[in-house]
Protein backbone atom coordinates (compact mmCIF):
# COMPACT_ATOMS: atom_id res chain seq x y z
CA UNK A 1 0.00 0.00 0.00
CA UNK A 2 1.43 3.46 -0.93
CA UNK A 3 2.81 5.54 1.93
CA UNK A 4 1.97 9.23 2.49
CA UNK A 5 4.80 10.44 0.23
CA UNK A 6 3.73 8.11 -2.58
CA UNK A 7 0.11 9.25 -2.25
CA UNK A 8 1.27 12.86 -2.53
CA UNK A 9 3.21 12.07 -5.72
CA UNK A 10 0.19 10.27 -7.22
CA UNK A 11 -2.16 13.17 -6.44
CA UNK A 12 0.32 15.77 -7.70
CA UNK A 13 0.89 13.82 -10.91
CA UNK A 14 -2.84 13.46 -11.47
CA UNK A 15 -3.43 17.17 -11.01
CA UNK A 16 -0.58 17.97 -13.39
CA UNK A 17 -1.99 15.61 -16.03
CA UNK A 18 -5.47 17.15 -15.64
CA UNK A 19 -4.01 20.65 -16.05
CA UNK A 20 -2.09 19.66 -19.20
CA UNK A 21 -5.13 18.01 -20.80
CA UNK A 22 -7.35 20.97 -19.90
CA UNK A 23 -4.86 23.42 -21.38
CA UNK A 24 -4.60 21.36 -24.57
CA UNK A 25 -8.38 21.23 -24.93
CA UNK A 26 -8.58 24.97 -24.40
CA UNK A 27 -6.08 25.58 -27.18
CA UNK A 28 -7.90 23.26 -29.55
CA UNK A 29 -11.37 24.73 -29.07
CA UNK A 30 -11.76 28.40 -28.17
CA UNK A 31 -14.26 29.05 -25.41
CA UNK A 32 -17.16 31.30 -26.40
CA UNK A 33 -16.47 34.94 -25.62
CA UNK A 34 -18.58 36.42 -22.81
CA UNK A 35 -21.51 38.68 -23.63
CA UNK A 36 -24.68 38.47 -25.65
CA UNK A 37 -24.67 37.34 -29.26
CA UNK A 38 -25.40 40.14 -31.68
CA UNK A 39 -26.02 37.67 -34.50
CA UNK A 40 -26.39 33.91 -34.83
CA UNK A 41 -26.90 31.81 -37.95
CA UNK A 42 -27.22 28.04 -38.17
CA UNK A 43 -26.58 26.23 -41.46
CA UNK A 44 -27.24 22.55 -42.17
CA UNK A 45 -25.99 20.77 -45.30
CA UNK A 46 -27.06 17.30 -46.46
CA UNK A 47 -25.48 15.14 -49.15
CA UNK A 48 -26.75 12.60 -51.69
CA UNK A 49 -30.21 11.15 -50.92
CA UNK A 50 -30.79 8.90 -53.97
CA UNK A 51 -34.51 8.24 -53.82
CA UNK A 52 -34.82 7.47 -50.10
CA UNK A 53 -37.62 9.65 -48.71
CA UNK A 54 -37.65 7.83 -45.38
CA UNK A 55 -34.01 8.58 -44.62
CA UNK A 56 -34.39 12.08 -46.05
CA UNK A 57 -37.05 12.80 -43.45
CA UNK A 58 -34.99 11.09 -40.75
CA UNK A 59 -31.96 13.28 -41.47
CA UNK A 60 -33.98 16.50 -41.54
CA UNK A 61 -35.63 15.56 -38.24
CA UNK A 62 -32.28 14.61 -36.75
CA UNK A 63 -31.06 18.08 -37.72
CA UNK A 64 -34.16 19.62 -36.11
CA UNK A 65 -35.37 21.20 -39.35
CA UNK A 66 -38.75 19.45 -39.74
CA UNK A 67 -41.29 17.88 -37.40
CA UNK A 68 -43.16 14.59 -37.69
CA UNK A 69 -45.60 16.21 -40.12
CA UNK A 70 -42.88 17.51 -42.48
CA UNK A 71 -43.38 21.08 -41.26
CA UNK A 72 -40.39 23.43 -41.13
CA UNK A 73 -39.28 24.06 -37.54
CA UNK A 74 -35.84 25.45 -38.39
CA UNK A 75 -36.84 29.10 -38.08
CA UNK A 76 -34.09 31.22 -39.65
CA UNK A 77 -31.81 28.22 -40.29
CA UNK A 78 -30.28 27.64 -43.73
CA UNK A 79 -30.57 24.21 -45.38
CA UNK A 80 -28.33 23.24 -48.30
CA UNK A 81 -28.69 19.98 -50.25
CA UNK A 82 -25.87 19.09 -52.65
CA UNK A 83 -27.71 17.09 -55.31
CA UNK A 84 -28.35 13.50 -56.41
CA UNK A 85 -31.84 13.19 -54.98
CA UNK A 86 -32.72 10.92 -57.89
CA UNK A 87 -31.78 7.38 -59.09
CA UNK A 88 -30.98 4.14 -57.25
CA UNK A 89 -33.94 4.51 -54.87
CA UNK A 90 -37.70 4.57 -55.46
CA UNK A 91 -38.99 7.86 -54.06
CA UNK A 92 -37.15 10.73 -55.75
CA UNK A 93 -40.53 12.22 -56.66
CA UNK A 94 -41.41 12.56 -52.97
CA UNK A 95 -38.04 14.13 -52.13
CA UNK A 96 -38.48 16.84 -54.76
CA UNK A 97 -42.01 17.53 -53.56
CA UNK A 98 -40.80 17.74 -49.96
CA UNK A 99 -38.09 20.25 -50.84
CA UNK A 100 -40.53 22.33 -52.89
CA UNK A 101 -42.79 22.55 -49.85
CA UNK A 102 -39.95 23.27 -47.42
CA UNK A 103 -38.60 26.03 -49.64
CA UNK A 104 -41.78 28.05 -49.15
CA UNK A 105 -42.09 27.17 -45.47
CA UNK A 106 -38.49 28.12 -44.71
CA UNK A 107 -38.83 31.43 -46.53
CA UNK A 108 -41.96 32.34 -44.56
CA UNK A 109 -40.09 31.61 -41.31
CA UNK A 110 -37.03 33.66 -42.28
CA UNK A 111 -34.95 30.63 -43.27
CA UNK A 112 -33.44 29.56 -46.57
CA UNK A 113 -33.26 26.43 -48.72
CA UNK A 114 -30.50 26.09 -51.32
CA UNK A 115 -30.68 23.08 -53.64
CA UNK A 116 -27.81 22.05 -55.90
CA UNK A 117 -28.03 19.80 -58.96
CA UNK A 118 -26.02 16.59 -59.05
CA UNK A 119 -24.72 14.55 -61.96
CA UNK A 120 -27.72 12.23 -61.62
CA UNK A 121 -30.21 15.07 -62.15
CA UNK A 122 -28.40 15.91 -65.39
CA UNK A 123 -28.21 12.22 -66.36
CA UNK A 124 -31.98 11.92 -66.15
CA UNK A 125 -32.43 15.15 -68.08
CA UNK A 126 -30.33 13.96 -71.04
CA UNK A 127 -31.95 10.52 -71.13
CA UNK A 128 -29.35 8.46 -69.25
CA UNK A 129 -31.67 6.33 -67.12
CA UNK A 130 -29.26 3.50 -66.34
CA UNK A 131 -29.74 3.95 -62.58
CA UNK A 132 -33.51 4.48 -62.65
CA UNK A 133 -35.35 1.60 -60.99
CA UNK A 134 -38.56 0.09 -62.32
CA UNK A 135 -40.10 0.86 -58.93
CA UNK A 136 -39.24 4.54 -59.34
CA UNK A 137 -40.89 4.70 -62.78
CA UNK A 138 -43.98 2.93 -61.42
CA UNK A 139 -44.18 5.24 -58.40
CA UNK A 140 -43.96 8.21 -60.76
CA UNK A 141 -46.95 6.96 -62.75
CA UNK A 142 -45.06 5.55 -65.71
CA UNK A 143 -42.33 6.59 -68.12
CA UNK A 144 -44.49 9.07 -70.02
CA UNK A 145 -45.50 10.93 -66.86
CA UNK A 146 -41.93 10.95 -65.60
CA UNK A 147 -40.63 12.43 -68.86
CA UNK A 148 -43.34 15.08 -68.90
CA UNK A 149 -42.71 16.14 -65.30
CA UNK A 150 -39.01 16.61 -66.04
CA UNK A 151 -39.55 18.61 -69.22
CA UNK A 152 -39.84 22.38 -69.57
CA UNK A 153 -43.60 21.84 -69.58
CA UNK A 154 -43.56 19.83 -66.34
CA UNK A 155 -43.48 20.92 -62.72
CA UNK A 156 -40.11 19.32 -61.91
CA UNK A 157 -38.34 20.67 -64.98
CA UNK A 158 -39.58 24.13 -64.06
CA UNK A 159 -38.57 23.58 -60.43
CA UNK A 160 -35.04 22.55 -61.43
CA UNK A 161 -34.55 25.60 -63.63
CA UNK A 162 -36.09 28.05 -61.15
CA UNK A 163 -34.76 26.80 -57.82
CA UNK A 164 -31.77 24.51 -58.40
CA UNK A 165 -28.26 25.60 -59.35
CA UNK A 166 -25.09 23.79 -60.40
CA UNK A 167 -23.14 25.43 -57.59
CA UNK A 168 -24.02 27.79 -54.74
CA UNK A 169 -22.30 30.45 -52.69
CA UNK A 170 -24.03 30.74 -49.31
CA UNK A 171 -23.29 33.64 -46.97
CA UNK A 172 -23.14 33.09 -43.22
CA UNK A 173 -24.20 36.63 -42.30
CA UNK A 174 -25.98 39.62 -43.89
CA UNK A 175 -23.18 42.21 -43.82
CA UNK A 176 -20.88 43.31 -46.63
CA UNK A 177 -17.81 41.07 -46.80
CA UNK A 178 -19.42 38.33 -44.69
CA UNK A 179 -17.80 34.88 -45.01
CA UNK A 180 -19.33 32.55 -47.57
CA UNK A 181 -19.20 28.83 -48.35
CA UNK A 182 -19.07 27.05 -51.71
CA UNK A 183 -21.41 24.10 -52.32
CA UNK A 184 -21.11 21.88 -55.40
CA UNK A 185 -22.13 18.29 -56.01
CA UNK A 186 -18.71 17.15 -57.18
CA UNK A 187 -15.36 18.85 -56.67
CA UNK A 188 -14.41 22.23 -58.06
CA UNK A 189 -11.15 21.97 -60.02
CA UNK A 190 -8.74 24.92 -59.67
CA UNK A 191 -7.90 24.75 -63.39
CA UNK A 192 -11.54 24.50 -64.53
CA UNK A 193 -11.71 27.18 -67.26
CA UNK A 194 -15.12 28.60 -66.33
CA UNK A 195 -14.60 28.90 -62.59
CA UNK A 196 -15.01 32.69 -62.59
CA UNK A 197 -16.96 34.80 -62.03
CA UNK A 198 -18.17 32.53 -59.24
CA UNK A 199 -20.85 31.24 -58.97
CA UNK A 200 -22.51 33.01 -61.89
CA UNK A 201 -20.53 31.50 -64.77
CA UNK A 202 -20.96 27.87 -63.70
CA UNK A 203 -24.66 28.38 -63.00
CA UNK A 204 -25.20 30.11 -66.35
CA UNK A 205 -23.63 27.18 -68.20
CA UNK A 206 -25.45 24.57 -66.12
CA UNK A 207 -28.81 26.25 -66.70
CA UNK A 208 -28.12 26.48 -70.43
CA UNK A 209 -27.32 22.78 -70.69
CA UNK A 210 -30.28 21.78 -68.54
CA UNK A 211 -32.69 23.94 -70.52
CA UNK A 212 -31.57 22.31 -73.79
CA UNK A 213 -31.97 18.84 -72.29
CA UNK A 214 -35.46 19.53 -70.93
CA UNK A 215 -36.84 21.08 -74.11
CA UNK A 216 -39.42 18.70 -75.67
CA UNK A 217 -39.09 16.30 -77.25
CA UNK A 218 -36.67 15.02 -74.62
CA UNK A 219 -34.26 12.22 -75.42
CA UNK A 220 -35.90 8.79 -75.14
CA UNK A 221 -34.61 6.97 -72.05
CA UNK A 222 -31.51 4.81 -72.30
CA UNK A 223 -31.96 1.91 -71.78
CA UNK A 224 -33.66 0.53 -73.80
CA UNK A 225 -33.11 3.26 -76.39
CA UNK A 226 -29.64 4.19 -77.67
CA UNK A 227 -27.83 6.84 -75.63
CA UNK A 228 -27.83 10.15 -77.48
CA UNK A 229 -25.34 12.06 -75.36
CA UNK A 230 -25.62 15.78 -74.75
CA UNK A 231 -28.47 17.62 -76.50
CA UNK A 232 -28.06 19.16 -79.93
CA UNK A 233 -26.66 22.68 -79.85
CA UNK A 234 -24.70 22.21 -76.61
CA UNK A 235 -21.74 24.59 -76.55
CA UNK A 236 -18.22 23.51 -75.62
CA UNK A 237 -18.44 25.47 -72.36
CA UNK A 238 -21.78 23.85 -71.47
CA UNK A 239 -20.33 20.42 -72.23
CA UNK A 240 -17.48 21.25 -69.86
CA UNK A 241 -19.92 21.42 -66.95
CA UNK A 242 -20.83 17.76 -67.57
CA UNK A 243 -17.30 16.68 -68.49
CA UNK A 244 -15.32 14.40 -66.19
CA UNK A 245 -13.30 17.39 -65.02
CA UNK A 246 -16.36 19.56 -64.44
CA UNK A 247 -18.16 20.38 -61.18
CA UNK A 248 -20.72 17.58 -61.52
CA UNK A 249 -18.35 14.64 -61.95
CA UNK A 250 -14.82 15.52 -60.79
CA UNK A 251 -13.81 13.87 -57.48
CA UNK A 252 -10.34 15.33 -56.98
CA UNK A 253 -10.88 17.02 -53.61
CA UNK A 254 -12.30 13.75 -52.26
CA UNK A 255 -10.19 11.12 -54.04
CA UNK A 256 -6.70 12.65 -54.21
CA UNK A 257 -4.59 10.72 -51.70
CA UNK A 258 -1.90 13.34 -51.20
CA UNK A 259 -3.20 15.72 -48.52
CA UNK A 260 -0.66 18.40 -49.41
CA UNK A 261 -1.95 18.51 -52.98
CA UNK A 262 -5.56 18.80 -51.80
CA UNK A 263 -4.65 21.62 -49.43
CA UNK A 264 -2.84 23.48 -52.22
CA UNK A 265 -5.94 23.11 -54.42
CA UNK A 266 -8.16 24.27 -51.55
CA UNK A 267 -6.01 27.32 -50.92
CA UNK A 268 -6.09 28.27 -54.60
CA UNK A 269 -9.85 27.77 -54.80
CA UNK A 270 -10.53 29.78 -51.65
CA UNK A 271 -8.47 32.68 -52.97
CA UNK A 272 -10.06 32.59 -56.43
CA UNK A 273 -13.64 32.18 -55.26
CA UNK A 274 -13.45 34.27 -52.10
CA UNK A 275 -14.98 31.54 -49.92
CA UNK A 276 -14.07 30.14 -46.51
CA UNK A 277 -14.85 26.46 -47.13
CA UNK A 278 -15.47 24.18 -50.12
CA UNK A 279 -18.23 21.63 -49.51
CA UNK A 280 -19.45 18.85 -51.80
CA UNK A 281 -20.99 15.39 -52.05
CA UNK A 282 -20.74 12.78 -54.86
CA UNK A 283 -17.99 10.61 -53.34
CA UNK A 284 -19.41 8.58 -50.46
CA UNK A 285 -17.73 7.53 -47.26
CA UNK A 286 -20.27 5.21 -45.67
CA UNK A 287 -19.08 5.84 -42.11
CA UNK A 288 -18.46 9.57 -41.74
CA UNK A 289 -18.37 13.07 -43.18
CA UNK A 290 -14.83 13.61 -44.47
CA UNK A 291 -12.99 16.83 -43.66
CA UNK A 292 -9.61 17.73 -45.13
CA UNK A 293 -7.11 20.55 -44.63
CA UNK A 294 -8.52 21.60 -41.28
CA UNK A 295 -12.07 21.79 -42.59
CA UNK A 296 -11.26 23.85 -45.69
CA UNK A 297 -12.67 20.93 -47.71
CA UNK A 298 -15.65 18.90 -46.46
CA UNK A 299 -17.25 15.97 -48.32
CA UNK A 300 -20.72 15.25 -46.96
CA UNK A 301 -21.91 12.20 -48.96
CA UNK A 302 -22.22 9.32 -46.48
CA UNK A 303 -24.47 7.05 -48.56
CA UNK A 304 -27.66 8.07 -46.73
CA UNK A 305 -29.94 6.14 -49.11
CA UNK A 306 -30.93 2.54 -48.34
CA UNK A 307 -29.40 1.79 -51.75
CA UNK A 308 -25.99 2.28 -50.10
CA UNK A 309 -26.64 1.58 -46.43
CA UNK A 310 -24.37 4.33 -45.12
CA UNK A 311 -24.81 6.43 -41.98
CA UNK A 312 -27.36 9.20 -41.64
CA UNK A 313 -25.49 12.49 -41.41
CA UNK A 314 -25.66 16.25 -41.75
CA UNK A 315 -23.10 19.03 -41.63
CA UNK A 316 -23.89 21.75 -39.08
CA UNK A 317 -22.27 25.18 -38.99
CA UNK A 318 -23.09 27.69 -36.26
CA UNK A 319 -21.88 31.22 -36.94
CA UNK A 320 -22.14 33.98 -34.36
CA UNK A 321 -20.98 37.53 -33.70
CA UNK A 322 -20.57 39.22 -30.32
CA UNK A 323 -19.78 42.90 -29.85
CA UNK A 324 -16.33 43.48 -28.35
CA UNK A 325 -16.57 44.66 -24.72
CA UNK A 326 -20.35 44.57 -24.98
CA UNK A 327 -20.36 47.88 -26.83
CA UNK A 328 -23.81 48.82 -28.02
CA UNK A 329 -25.57 45.94 -26.28
CA UNK A 330 -29.22 46.31 -25.42
CA UNK A 331 -30.63 44.94 -22.20
CA UNK A 332 -32.49 42.27 -24.15
CA UNK A 333 -29.28 41.01 -25.77
CA UNK A 334 -30.46 42.20 -29.18
CA UNK A 335 -27.85 44.17 -31.07
CA UNK A 336 -28.06 45.66 -34.55
CA UNK A 337 -24.92 44.91 -36.55
CA UNK A 338 -23.21 48.20 -37.32
CA UNK A 339 -20.56 48.84 -39.92
CA UNK A 340 -17.16 49.80 -38.52
CA UNK A 341 -17.68 48.17 -35.12
CA UNK A 342 -15.57 45.36 -33.68
CA UNK A 343 -17.02 41.91 -33.11
CA UNK A 344 -15.85 38.49 -31.98
CA UNK A 345 -16.62 36.12 -34.83
CA UNK A 346 -17.10 32.44 -33.93
CA UNK A 347 -17.70 29.59 -36.36
CA UNK A 348 -18.39 26.06 -35.11
CA UNK A 349 -18.42 23.19 -37.61
CA UNK A 350 -19.86 19.79 -36.67
CA UNK A 351 -20.68 16.47 -38.28
CA UNK A 352 -24.09 15.38 -36.98
CA UNK A 353 -25.01 11.70 -36.69
CA UNK A 354 -27.76 9.75 -34.97
CA UNK A 355 -25.30 8.95 -32.19
CA UNK A 356 -24.42 12.61 -31.63
CA UNK A 357 -22.24 15.42 -32.95
CA UNK A 358 -18.53 15.38 -33.72
CA UNK A 359 -16.56 18.61 -33.85
CA UNK A 360 -14.73 19.28 -37.11
CA UNK A 361 -13.31 22.70 -36.28
CA UNK A 362 -14.00 25.83 -34.26
CA UNK A 363 -12.55 29.24 -35.03
CA UNK A 364 -12.84 32.48 -33.10
CA UNK A 365 -11.34 35.81 -34.04
CA UNK A 366 -11.90 39.53 -33.77
CA UNK A 367 -13.16 41.35 -36.84
CA UNK A 368 -14.50 44.70 -37.96
CA UNK A 369 -17.58 44.60 -40.17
Amino acid sequence: MPNARQWMLIITGGLLLWYMLSSLAARREPEPSPGHQAFRQRLVAVGDLHGDIRNTRAVLRMAKLIDEHDKWIGGSDILVQTGDNIDRGTYALDIYRLFASLRDQASEAGGQLHTVLGNHEFMNAIGDWRYVSKADIAHWGGQKQRLHDMSLDGWLGQEWLANYTTTARVYLAPFKGAPSLSFTHGSLRPSYPDLLPYPDRINELGAGLLSRALTPPMAPPHPPNPYRGLPEGTTAAEAGVYDGGGPLWWRGLADELDEKTVCEWAKELKEKLGVRRIIGGHTPDFERIVDRCGGDVIIIDTGISYAYGGVLSALEIIYSLRPVDGAGELSTGVHALREGERYIEREEVYAVYQRGKKKITVIEQEMII
